[in-house]
């Protein structure tokens, strides 16, 4: 059974070394792209490609170390790949709420915002992205609540009768 283990770590070493190469020989991503694994999820801003590991690290400043085998046998998405990111950002108003108006201020606060290709809605130079991303939710939820439009959350209401 030490065989056997020794054997399969140097299966598992292999597989990571093989790896390595063909991200280093292909170039599915450098050093600086923001990537997502998305067999298991792991995403973030590739900081280091090592022989046998890459190192990401991740928008609230943690590392996450993937196993080059897995990273070369799994699909990921480059999200640095292209100049340009399409900015998709999903808002909920509720019944209640006036949607044209809604609608026309969410045009607005697009319309207005330097980052936002005004050639193509609601597409962001790709290092401009999360920035723009944040400023923009911030932004929609401020003028939301001061227009009376209600974003919806999850709640019970309960009538008591007398």
């Amino acid at each position: 059974s030490g065989g056997m283990a020794v054997s399969l770590a140097l299966q598992g070493s292999l597989s990571n070394l093989a790896g390595g190469m063909l991200i280093l020989l292909l170039k599915p991503f450098v050093v600086g792209d923001y990537i997502m694994e998305d067999s298991h999820g792991n995403e973030g801003t590739v900081k280091e490609i090592q022989i046998f590991y890459t190192k990401l690290s991740t928008v609230d400043n943690k590392t996450i170390v993937i196993p080059n085998g897995t990273l070369a046998n799994t699909s990921l998405t480059n999200f640095s790949d292209k100049e340009y990111l399409k900015l998709d950002l999903r808002v909920d108003i509720s019944y209640d709420s006036d949607l044209r108006k809604a609608k026309a201020l969410l045009y607005d606060i697009l319309d207005k915002d330097e980052d936002v290709d005004k050639e193509v809605r609601a597409f962001v130079k790709t290092e401009k992205y999360w920035p723009t991303r944040w400023r923009l939710l911030e932004t929609i939820k401020l003028t939301l609540d001061e227009n009376g439009i209600e974003i919806p959350f999850a709640q019970l209401k309960v009538h008591m009768d007398k």
